[in-house]
C-alpha cells in the first residue's frame, strides 16, 4: 500500500507552496480543499443533501454552486457550518480514496487545512505541519485576499485548531517563517519519507 502522508497548517503557513516543492519531486498531491469545492458541483449525491439542508437556493439555476449564499447561511452560524462540514468531508475521503488507488509516487501527500479538525489526520502514515507566525500568515491572507479584512483573517483563525496543538501532534514541522529557508528543510523531509523513516 501506498505510503500516504498528511499535509496542513493553518491559513496563511504557506501550505501550498510547500505543496508545490512536493510535487517538482514527483510526489502527488491532493488538495482536499479544491477538491471539496469541485464536488460540491460535480457530486450528485453532495448536490442532493446540500440543497435538502440549505436549500434549492444554494444552487444557481445553471447548476453552480451558489458560494455568496451558501458562506451567508454558514459564517456565522456554528452549527451549520458543521452540518456542511459533516456532508463533504465523507465524500471528499471517499473521492480521496479513489484517488490513492491511481497513484504511482514513492508516498502521497494530502493537503487540507481542516486535517486535524476533520479526523483525517488518523487516515494517513504520517503527519506534517507548516508553521509560521501569526503576523506573518495575516499579511500573507491580507496580500493574496484582497477582499477579506484583518478582522475575517483573524476569525479564520480562531475556528482553525491552534497552531501549537497542530505541532504537538506532528511527526514533522516545516518552518515558513520568511527567516529560514524552504527547500532544505522539504528535501530532507522528503528523503526520510523516501526511506519510511
Amino acid at each position: 500500500m501506498i505510503r500516504q502522508v498528511g499535509i496542513t497548517g493553518g491559513i496563511g503557513s504557506g501550505k501550498s507552496v510547500v505543496c508545490r516543492i512536493f510535487k517538482t519531486l514527483g510526489i502527488a498531491i491532493y488538495d482536499a480543499d479544491s477538491r471539496a469545492k469541485e464536488l460540491m458541483t460535480t457530486d450528485g449525491i453532495l448536490i442532493h443533501e446540500i440543497k435538502k439542508e440549505f436549500g434549492n437556493l444554494s444552487y444557481h439555476p445553471d447548476g453552480k454552486l451558489d458560494r455568496s449564499f451558501l458562506a451567508r447561511m454558514v459564517f456565522q452560524d456554528d452549527a451549520r457550518l458543521k452540518k456542511l462540514n459533516e456532508l463533504v468531508h465523507p465524500r471528499v475521503a471517499i473521492d480521496y480514496q479513489h484517488w490513492v488507488e491511481d497513484q504511482k509516487s514513492p508516498y502521497v501527500i494530502r493537503e487540507a487545512a481542516l486535517l486535524y479538525e476533520t479526523g483525517a489526520d488518523k487516515l494517513v502514515d504520517f503527519m506534517m505541519v507548516v508553521s509560521a507566525p501569526e503576523s506573518v500568515r495575516v499579511a500573507r491572507v491580507l496580500k493574496r485576499d484582497v477582499h477579506r479584512t484583518e478582522a475575517d483573517v483573524k476569525a479564520i483563525m480562531a475556528r482553525q485548531m491552534p497552531e501549537e496543538e497542530k505541532i504537538k501532534r506532528a511527526d514533522a514541522v516545516i518552518v515558513n517563517d520568511e527567516r529560514q529557508a524552504l527547500l532544505p528543510q522539504v528535501l530532507k523531509l522528503h528523503e526520510r519519507l523516501l526511506y519510511r523513516n
